[in-house]
């Protein structure tokens, strides 16, 4: 686990997928669907960055192996971590980071064929992608558990 301490006394750090979907469909009504999408790949973002900063693991997948990378990020972001994804599988394609998630806070509990992409989850795995490489990249989803396929995927572009 990332953090060392509880942030709440009795409710500890974690709250449920319920109430964090309701802020991102607030926000989309809010702002519209694509102000929200940046603001929360921004804010994800963010996170994977200080996240990996806080495990002082900021360059240390700069050598480009990837499966200790995949590790790194499973341990911090999956069932023994924050719990936001499962990070199975992460590749290089060419210059590109290819990375396989699945039970992504983003895809939960919405219905098959569903547009929706995972924004706060690919903005969480691309400030860490950036942090452990020391490289930047541009981000997309490439692949959607909603849309038929096993895992949500994502490409990272060298910028």
């Amino acid at each position: 686990m990332p953090d060392t301490y509880d942030l709440r006394k009795e409710l500890g750090d974690f709250s449920s997928i319920v109430c964090f979907r309701a802020v991102v469909t607030g926000m989309e009504d809010a702002l519209g669907a694509r102000a929200a999408a940046v603001a929360l790949k921004a804010a994800g973002r963010k996170r994977g960055h200080d996240l990996v900063a806080s495990l002082g693991l900021s360059g240390a997948g700069a050598n480009g192996d990837f499966d200790a990378m995949q590790k790194k990020l499973h341990a911090a972001l999956g069932e023994d971590g924050t719990r936001l994804c499962m990070i199975d599988r992460m590749a290089a394609d060419g210059e590109d980071v290819i990375v396989h998630t699945r039970e992504t806070i983003c895809s939960a509990d919405e219905p098959q064929g569903s547009s929706r992409e995972c924004t706060y989850t690919l903005g969480a795995v691309h400030g860490a992608v950036e942090e452990l490489t020391g490289r930047k990249f541009r981000g997309k989803q490439i692949g959607s558990v909603l849309r038929g396929q096993d895992h949500d995927i994502f490409r990272f572009t060298p910028r």
